[in-house]
């Protein structure tokens, strides 16, 4: 197992134990943010379904991980596929890593088939502190009661290399595939790793 890091990406890299802002097994906050369309979105709006929320920074090399081998991309239509709502947040503040245009935004998520059900720009990081996302990725995943039951990092191995990611448990995939079947999900939290999000 490989665990090459970029200089840039050991810098960023965060991994140490911090208390949730959110409590595993407690409700999801409720939000409202406006996706790269215009069009604005609530928490609420899905209850019934499950979500997934997912930050997000392309200037990231562990987002890049996912993404420029469409990983991410693939977990994405996976699920969406079967009802889930799957929503990328990006709290990276205006002339930080990360932080897009609106035009930028559907640019990128056109050119690399981004299969989200929106990305939804927080700018003043309101959404993001709320949830305690530190890192990118920080994943959340919401069950259809809007009780949140996983959150954390998105796999198993803590690199930057997309030849790692066959070797790795996908702690997302794991946890709806159980909850999706009725079942406990088996790890409902774990140290998320990435770089720190750039509010």
């Amino acid at each position: 197992m490989r665990m090459l890091l970029s200089t840039l990406a050991a810098m960023t890299l965060l991994t140490a134990p911090v208390r949730a802002a959110v409590e595993t097994g407690s409700a999801a906050p409720e939000f409202t943010l406006t996706d790269t369309q215009g069009t604005s979105h609530n928490l609420s709006d899905f209850k019934g379904k499950f979500v997934v929320l997912e930050w997000v920074n392309h200037g990231c090399p562990f987002v890049k991980k996912f993404y420029r081998v469409g990983e991410m991309q693939k977990l994405q239509a996976d699920y969406t596929g079967k009802g889930v709502v799957w929503l990328s947040i990006c709290s990276s503040a205006p002339g930080k890593q990360g932080n897009m245009s609106a035009e930028e935004w559907n640019a990128y998520n056109t050119e690399h088939e981004v299969a989200a059900s929106a990305v939804l720009i927080d700018e003043d990081g309101t959404v993001g502190k709320q949830y305690g996302a530190r890192t990118t990725p920080h994943m959340y995943v919401i069950n259809p009661e809007g009780t949140l039951i996983y959150q954390g990092a998105i796999d198993s191995v803590r690199s930057t290399e997309s030849d790692d990611i066959p070797d790795a448990e996908n702690y997302v995939r794991s946890a709806l595939d159980a909850a999706m079947a009725g079942e406990a999900v088996a790890t409902p939290q774990t140290e998320p790793y990435g770089c720190s999000v750039k509010y």
